[in-house]
């Protein structure tokens, strides 16, 4: 066996307090570790489990030990595992005798330590089954006459860790008899007879292995008792085990909300005696047991299901549970309007309140309308702030449920008494304020809604009060513009070529752009974040007569790269471009000159920074190119776009990659044949997102962008096919590649694209590409049968883009190429059309697309109609009757159905 080394002086110098000392220690563990590994283990565990050593280097040994088991990033996590599997056989089993000896010493502290390092060499082994006796040398514990009060809470503590760590694993690595097993000895030791210590980590275990209870809760009896000692433990003396209990309690109603109906009445009495009367901290665990039900209620009345029906408890409970938080919202904890971490009673009441509107919906209006009309001008005492900030609080919170027609008589008197309530003299007031409106933006407003809350009379003083908001404290302009966000997105659908906001356009923009300028700072880069991202909404919901303050915002982004021709230009251009230096591109300046030794938050939030700057410049580009005549405003700063992005693409955050694939996207759009001068230096660029399928998003974007390409530069693409082809082919291959990039890289955003723009000269890859989207067809007939959510959408998801790429195929290299290279496979894709017939309810935009897939197949190949009635499985006769019937498919649907029924005809 390994080596054991005394590491005792060295243990205890890593926590010296002097620096050389503590450093000189920890090089000398490097070292050691990467040196003899297994010596490195054999010397922690015995060090861990030595009883005459100090609890000092102890504690440190354990916490060592568990590091080396264990890692959030997940390669170096199985880079551990794979290390522990490798270790002798021998050594290994000497670790877990010491782990589980040391459970009985004296120090409290070893034995914590100890129970978190068992449970993570559980994690790796259970799945193994390279640990069979665990779970009963555990139990064992549990079972010692007379009990030894330490060991017990020790051993319910590793049992509560290993339930923890077995909730993390896909797979049942406990046996059911196990699992009745451990649960057995975590209640036991939580009756009310047992010690504080050991009582809390049996009621933590329970917490975390409640997951595993589906048979002990199926059973009357068993699921009693847990219930019982549960709610017992809310009462307890100690603080900490009636916290405990509450955690179990909302886990289970989460869990196991089909059993509590015997249950309610006793739940909502200890709930509500501890939120009234219970210190802070377990009056906030009796409100999540609500929010909790809230959730579960929500989830059920969305699926509306026979088989899992909602028994309504928080509508039964509503009358007297809606009064309590009310007044919970008044127990506010001033000055911390600025912390958004902040989580006290009345907070986690109005998260509670908003859960349960969205549950009740119209019931909640007249049980909370009365609070607020009694105290929200409430101005008597210096103290009614908390009765102002409460009322416009329950209002915001009550705007999600119910129908936007129960606010009707009440929300434009509403709406004008909160923008003059922006000037209230308190800060958390005025904070709720500026909440509360984007609220009723979010959720009453709507050129759809019977409510026209937006119109030309209503708008003006809108504007006017969140543009002087604008100036206010921090906190305050983040909800702000956030309300100027969902006030442009509920304008985004107004018809006509105007809409009521278009006279308030360049001032809303002006505003806030010098807004975002004001927070330029790592401080407040969320609001700056904030206000880019209400200029996106805004000249996303822009429309045609304010199209012209639209193309502004290019120049701003062009600005630093055109200086040396500004300088040169007439006196007449200098007023503009002196506005136009304030605004954007100075923010990008800025991301590009952050010094190296910048903290690694800083540079977090300028990359966040850097992707707003990149969001708005792709939002106001794909906005000029919705139109012929205002694409050209993109073109004389062409250059000076391309040159900002490819400089972006060399800072090395992914979230800008993303943004900045995104912008390209769009530029690549608006500029059509112009972009082939781009397209050898942005090129490396594509070949990089495209191979980066760690970071799957950006190697999405970078997918869709590459369609965008295509679709731009056409012909121009070929010099790059083939590397194209193969880095997608690769990636459609790879087992380790995230599913959610695979189907996009099928349909239109690649090989339909590709195919599509160099038309015959595609057939080179014909024989590589139809063995993919074979192996595609395949996988998706075998997802067919899987009906989880999951499955479900992604199997949609693939079937466009299967879709997507044979029509883009078929159209691109015309009916010679099809005959020669797809015809052979016409059974298959029948097959695979009839895979989406056979279903009870296809989805209709699936179900179309393949339909005129088979039109397409009918207009291009010869014998089409034999081989569609030759073919043995027919439920793909029932996808096109559906699409014949069905009012919402069948007329774009049609020429596809008169191709195939003439086929048909024909071979008849």
């Amino acid at each position: 066996m390994a080596t054991v080394v005394d590491v005792t002086q060295v243990l205890l110098n890593a926590q010296h307090q002097d620096t050389a000392t503590r450093t000189e220690a920890e090089a000398h563990l490097k070292q050691f570790q990467e040196s003899n590994f297994p010596s490195f283990i054999a010397s922690l565990s015995a060090e861990l489990s030595n009883n005459s050593k100090t609890a000092d280097s102890r504690r440190l040994a354990g916490l060592i030990l568990k590091n080396m088991l264990d890692a959030k990033e997940e390669a170096r996590k199985q880079e551990m595992h794979h290390r522990w599997v490798a270790l002798d056989p021998i050594l290994k089993q000497h670790v877990r005798d010491a782990l589980l000896s040391t459970l009985h010493c004296e120090s409290n502290d070893v034995r914590h330590t100890a129970a978190m390092v068992v449970a993570k060499a559980a994690a790796i082994e259970l799945p193994r089954k390279e640990w069979p006796t665990l779970i009963q040398a555990l139990l064992a514990n549990m079972n010692v006459t007379p009990g030894v009060t330490g060991t017990r809470q020790a051993t319910l503590e590793t049992l509560g860790y290993i339930c923890e760590e077995m909730g993390n694993l896909n797979d049942e690595v406990l046996t059911p008899e196990e699992v009745n097993q451990v649960l057995t000895a975590v209640v036991s030791g939580m009756g009310a007879t047992e010690p504080n210590e050991s009582r809390l980590a049996a009621t933590t275990a329970l917490y975390n292995a409640i997951e595993f209870a589906t048979y002990n809760f199926d059973n009357d009896n068993e699921r009693n008792y847990i219930m019982s000692v549960t709610c017992q433990g809310t009462t307890s003396p100690d603080i900490r085990i009636r916290v405990a209990s509450f955690e179990c309690l909302h886990a289970i109603v989460g869990l196991y909300y089909s059993k509590m109906p015997a249950y309610m009445t006793e739940l909502y009495n200890i709930t509500v005696k501890a939120i009234k009367e219970d210190q802070e901290e377990v009056s906030l665990q009796a409100l999540e047991f609500w929010s909790t039900l809230c959730d579960t209620e929500l989830d059920l009345l969305d699926q509306d299901s026979a088989e899992a029906p909602c028994h309504h408890f928080m509508k039964a409970a509503s009358p007297h549970l809606i009064p309590i938080l009310l007044e919970l919202l008044t127990k506010q904890e001033e000055g911390c309007e600025h912390d958004e971490t902040n989580w006290g009673v009345a907070m986690a009441a109005g998260t509670c309140l908003g859960l349960a509107s969205r549950v009740i919906e119209d019931m909640i209006v007249p049980m909370v309308m009365p609070f607020i009309q009694a105290n929200i001008s409430k101005n008597t005492t210096p103290e009614d702030w908390r009765l102002r900030e409460a009322a416009t609080f329950a209002f915001g919170l009550i705007l999600d449920g119910p129908n936007p027609s129960a606010f009707k008589d009440t929300v434009t008197s509403a709406l004008g008494y909160l923008l003059q309530a922006m000037k209230d003299p308190h800060p958390a007031v005025k904070d709720t304020v500026a909440w509360t409106i984007g609220r009723i933006f979010e959720f009453l407003h709507s050129p759809e809604y019977e409510l026209k809350l937006i119109t030309n009379e209503t708008l003006p003083p809108i504007i006017g009060s969140l543009i002087e908001a604008l100036k206010e404290d921090s906190h305050i302009v983040y909800r702000v513009c956030n309300a100027i966000s969902a006030l442009a997105v509920g304008l985004d659908s107004y018809p006509g070529g105007t809409s009521p906001m278009s006279p308030y356009f360049k001032d809303s923009i002006g505003a806030l752009l010098q807004c975002a300028q004001r927070h330029a700072t790592a401080d407040h880069s969320k609001v700056q974040i904030a206000a880019f991202e209400a200029i996106n909404d805004l000249v996303r919901s822009t429309s045609r007569d304010t199209m012209d303050t639209v193309a502004q915002l290019i120049q701003i982004a062009a600005f630093e790269a055109i200086n040396d021709l500004i300088r040169s230009n007439s006196r007449d251009t200098k007023d503009p471009v002196a506005h136009l230096i304030q605004v954007v591109l100075p923010e990008i300046v800025k991301t590009f000159e952050m010094p190296q030794a910048a903290s690694p938050e800083a540079l977090e939030k300028q990359s966040e920074v850097q992707g707003q700057l990149c969001g708005v410049l792709q939002v106001v580009i794909q906005k000029l190119s919705s139109e012929d005549d205002t694409k050209a405003a993109v073109l004389p700063f062409a250059d000076q776009i391309m040159e900002t992005l490819l400089r972006i693409f060399q800072c090395r955050s992914s979230n800008v990659h993303e943004e900045a694939m995104l912008a390209v996207g769009s530029f690549a759009t608006a500029l059509g044949q112009g972009f082939n001068k781009y397209l050898e230096h942005f090129f490396p660029y594509l070949r990089t997102g495209l191979t980066n399928f760690q970071e799957w998003q950006v190697c999405l974007s970078t997918v869709g962008v590459l369609g965008d390409v295509c679709r731009a530069v056409e012909e121009s693409i070929l010099p790059y096919c083939d590397e194209v082809l193969s880095l997608l082919l690769q990636n459609l291959r790879r087992e380790d590649v995230n599913r959610k990039i695979k189907p996009p890289i099928l349909d239109v955003f690649a090989f339909g694209d590709i195919a599509l723009v160099v038309g015959e000269k595609y057939a080179k890859y014909l024989e590589p590409v139809m063995a993919v989207l074979k192996r595609a067809i395949q996988v998706s007939i075998s997802q067919a049968s899987k009906q989880d959510d999951d499955s479900l959408d992604y199997n949609a998801e693939l079937r466009t883009g299967i879709i997507d790429a044979y029509s883009g195929i078929m159209q691109g290299i015309g009916p010679a190429l099809c005959e020669q290279f797809l015809k052979p496979d016409v059974p298959a894709l029948i097959d695979f059309v009839a895979s989406i017939g056979s279903e009870h309810n296809p989805d209709p935009s699936v179900a179309k697309a393949a339909i005129n897939m088979m039109g397409d197949t009918c207009s291009l190949m010869q014998g089409m109609g034999v081989l569609l009635r030759m073919h043995p499985n027919t439920t793909w006769f029932q996808l096109l009757t559906y699409c014949k019937e069905t009012p919402d498919v069948q007329d774009e649907c049609q020429w596809a159905v008169q191709q195939i029924e003439a086929c048909m005809a024909m071979a008849a």
